[in-house]
């Protein structure tokens, strides 16, 4: 077993500094962002094997892209496509909210097929994970979600999906039944509230998952915590009280400490302890995936909040 297996599309994200509208940013800053391999990340901080697949463009962002992956530990497999790794441009309008634009129709890693994935690469690995963004991008992206999907069960791989609903990239109309098939071919599903109801109904969200088939339902719901329905036993587990700097990234670091514990052969109590924890670290820290830690800074979340 070589630990995770995700893929999806990595972008260069352009964030501007400070907070207010986009038109008076005196600054910006660039990195990468993208939640597949957010995760990947996040996993290897906390000392689990991950592998990231991807196409990334012919230029300095595809470049850096995989540098930046394979830096943080991750196996980086970076496929080198014809057409251009695609952008994000991010800024917050005020401190309640961020507001992101994509640049990414067309791009290098809306072009991933089923060819891209090997079977051998989905039977080797320990789980799959995948999410509800990669089906938005193209016919062939979808396609290399749901064939990968049948390989890993066909293997007795466990497969994890993370709902990531994105409005600007499909409606909700088209989304549901895709998200819906997702979750339904799933043996973990990560959702938050909001996203759970574009395709289930009734007050009991973890029990209206759970019957879809996933045996791990982890609701995911901010500043209010987790709750979970695991094997038929439900858990809730409250939100740690810390400052947001930048409340994006955390849902990746969330689903990042869950199958960082899950590999690691952790109960389902201390998988969601430390899912919360990574949350809340990664929103002490600007950006999409820098604030992912590691166990040493999870443990000195709870401490003293000066290193010596």
């Amino acid at each position: 077993m070589t630990g995770l297996l995700t893929f999806g599309e990595t972008m260069g994200l352009v964030a501007a500094d400070g907070i207010g509208p986009l038109a008076y940013a005196k600054s910006f800053s660039f990195g990468i962002g993208g939640a597949e391999s957010n995760v990947a990340i996040g996993v290897a901080r906390l000392g689990g094997e991950a592998t990231w697949l991807g196409r990334v463009g012919p230029d300095a962002t595809g470049s850096l892209i995989a540098a930046r992956i394979a830096a943080a530990g991750v196996r980086t497999v970076a496929i080198t496509d014809e057409s251009f790794t695609g952008l994000m441009v991010r800024h917050r309008r005020s401190g309640e909210f961020a507001q992101v634009d994509y640049h990414r129709a067309g791009s290098a890693g809306s072009h991933l097929s089923p060819a891209d994935i090997s079977a051998s690469e989905i039977t080797a690995a320990s789980i799959l994970h995948v999410t509800g963004i990669t089906p938005a991008l193209s016919e062939t992206a979808r396609a290399a979600v749901f064939q990968s999907i049948e390989t890993a069960r066909a293997a007795g791989v466990p497969v994890s999906v993370d709902v990531n609903y994105r409005a600007k990239l499909w409606s909700s109309y088209d989304a549901a039944p895709v998200l819906r098939d997702l979750v339904s071919r799933s043996d973990i599903v990560f959702a938050s509230p909001e996203e759970a109801t574009l395709f289930v109904t009734g007050d009991d969200v973890p029990a209206a998952l759970a019957e879809l088939g996933p045996a791990e339902v982890i609701v995911k719901d901010g500043g209010r915590g987790c709750v979970a329905l695991i094997d038929g036993e439900r858990h809730t587990v409250p939100a740690l009280g810390v400052t947001v700097v930048d409340p994006v990234g955390a849902g990746d670091a969330f689903v990042a400490g869950y199958l960082a514990d899950r590999l690691a052969g952790a109960t389902a109590v201390d998988r969601l302890t430390t899912a919360i924890a990574a949350g809340a670290f990664a929103v002490t820290v600007p950006g999409d995936c820098e604030g992912a830690p590691s166990r040493a800074e999870l443990a000195a979340l709870a401490g003293d909040d000066v290193r010596r």
